[in-house]
């Protein structure tokens, strides 16, 4: 026999608390048990995603080997003592550059490089002739006075060029190390008599630290923007050709998801149409950074124009979204229906996805589109459509005596309500003699029957009403499909103003002409890299 503890003025064994500690302890075990297999996972989780990202773009590999190469030249600045006796301590500021300055493409190193080493020049010039004209007078206060009101003019004219939009665009970095730098040495020449020796070590360590990234960035394995914004709306095209096509083949094929179950990043669909959504700021950073690399210095390449079709290609994606949300929609067309047109649905989808792996491939090489890229089969595509949209005139339009059956139906839910109500209150009737006291209380009988009357007819008639108006509408079947059709009509009708715009950027950049002999290959690569994983961002600037 157990002993009986009282515990809160309730009474436990011995062998019920021996069983809630054995809970509480495999409990504690299992935690332990899943921890410890999700900690044996770890190790090859780190290799599996090292190595993946190195997979998917080599250059990165070759990216981080030069980084680490060039710190190890900008150190050698401060290990090695001669060197560290030329520059002394200043040494260190060409390790920052590094840091800060290397990119992974030649246009971005380029561009903040070149804006480091003008802003700090400039910076130093400025400090050193405000420090020159303090220094002129022996009186401590009106020096004081002098650089105060230097820092006051230049910080503040500085800090008002950043929102003019050229020098945001362009030269915000470059503002920003030339504020800076003159604060530092402005501040400096009032305390330290050598203000020139100070300027003259850190322009020669920031000048140091620019040379090793452009050498590494331009000399050794460069990596290009220009080309990555080229192969990247090269690729974007080709995402949109088989978003619109795996839409269609899904949408008369496969299982339709009104539920939306699956994961948006596991969506073939939504990855091809997603690099295109997201591209703005990637398009406009490249083409900022193209415009600094001197692979086309001969003329002026219309990088701007990349920007645009990237901007037509979002308005283009916008349909292709469309597309896709009509295979969530919670109404869908019934599959007997669908099978009516799926035919020239297809052939069109697929008419629009040659069209645009064509114009993928004239800008991969760099060659004019064929004269004949809205060859006739899609134009007879679009009318095979039309054709069979118009052979079927009830699925969209629906019989004419749908509208006399629901006028039948509301006028029996009427006369159901109306014999119901006569049922209720035919057994209903009052005294001929009553005392107040009584002609009160039927008069409020007889209000809360009325009331209760009133309720119970609005809970008739409701169902009756829905009825009617779910029957009214049975002739709308087809008309997710008409929206889904529209949507692919469309596509045809924005593929003229891609094709306007991909052509305009074939005569600025100079593309080759199109000749019959070329043999017209419609291909479509898996996009081997996602270029907005390249750009990393800079955390502050020292």
């Amino acid at each position: 026999m157990f002993p009986i503890v009282h515990v809160s003025g309730k009474e436990m064994t011995m062998g019920d608390s021996e069983n809630e500690n054995g809970k509480i302890i495999g409990k504690w075990n299992k935690h332990v048990h899943v921890f410890g297999e999700r900690l044996r996972k770890v190790p090859s989780l780190v290799w599996k995603t090292t190595w993946n990202v190195g997979y998917e773009d080599p250059r990165r590999v070759i990216h981080a080997f030069k980084v680490g190469l060039s710190l190890t030249l900008a150190s050698l600045l401060y290990l090695l003592e001669p060197l560290y006796h030329e520059i002394g301590q200043s040494a260190i500021w060409a390790v920052m550059t590094v840091v800060v300055v290397l990119e992974f493409t030649s246009g971005a190193t380029l561009c903040k490089g070149l804006n480091r080493a003008l802003g700090t020049l400039l910076a130093g010039l400025l400090a050193f002739i405000v420090s020159y004209i303090a220094t002129a007078s022996s009186d401590r206060i009106f020096q004081a006075v002098i650089i105060g009101a230097a820092i006051f003019f230049i910080g503040g004219l500085s800090t008002y060029m950043r929102f003019i939009p050229y020098i945001k665009k362009n030269y915000d970095y470059g503002l920003v190390i030339f504020l800076m730098t003159f604060n530092l040495i402005a501040l400096s020449s009032y305390r330290v008599d050598s203000v020139l020796k100070i300027a003259h070590e850190r322009l020669s360590s920031i000048a140091i630290g620019c040379a090793i990234c452009l050498i590494m960035s331009l000399l050794m394995f460069p990596n290009w923007s220009g080309e990555d914004l080229h192969n990247s709306t090269a690729f974007k095209l080709e995402g949109l050709a088989k978003s619109i096509e795996a839409c269609v083949n899904v949408y008369f094929y496969g299982e339709v998801d009104t539920n939306g179950d699956n994961k948006s990043s596991e969506d073939p669909i939504y990855k091809g149409y997603k690099n295109v959504l997201d591209s703005k700021s990637i398009d406009e950073t490249l083409a900022l950074h193209a415009s600094w690399e001197p692979r086309h210095s001969c003329h002026r390449f219309p990088w701007q124009q990349y920007v645009k079709v990237g901007a037509i290609l979002r308005q283009f994606g916008y349909t292709v979204v469309a597309l896709h949300g009509c295979l969530r929609s919670e109404i869908q067309t019934p599959r007997s229906v669908r099978a009516m047109f799926k035919d020239p649905c297809i052939r069109l989808a697929a008419e629009v996805s040659k069209v645009l792996i064509e114009l993928s491939n004239s800008i991969r090489n760099r060659r004019h589109c064929s004269p004949e890229i809205l060859s006739d089969h899609l134009h007879e595509a679009l009318q095979d459509l039309n054709t069979a949209i118009k052979s079927q005139p009830r699925l969209f339009l629906g019989p004419k005596h749908k509208h006399n059956h629901a006028n039948n139906m509301l006028k029996i839910a009427a006369a159901q309500v109306e014999q119901g109500r006569q049922g209720k209150t035919s057994g209903f009737s009052l005294s001929s003699v009553k005392t107040d006291s009584s002609a009160l209380f039927e008069w409020k009988t007889k209000r809360d029957s009325l009331m209760q009357l009133k309720e119970n007819e609005r809970k008739s008639l409701r169902p009756q009403l829905s009825k009617i108006a779910i029957t009214s509408l049975e002739f709308s079947e087809a008309l997710p499909f008409a929206a889904f059709a529209s949507l692919l009509v469309e596509t045809v009708a924005k593929l003229d103003l891609v094709i306007e715009e991909v052509e305009e950027l074939g005569r600025l950049a100079c593309f080759k002409e199109f000749t019959p002999g070329d043999e017209i290959v419609v291909t479509c690569e898996e996009p081997r890299v996602d270029v907005s994983r390249n750009n990393l961002p800079s955390h502050g600037m020292e």
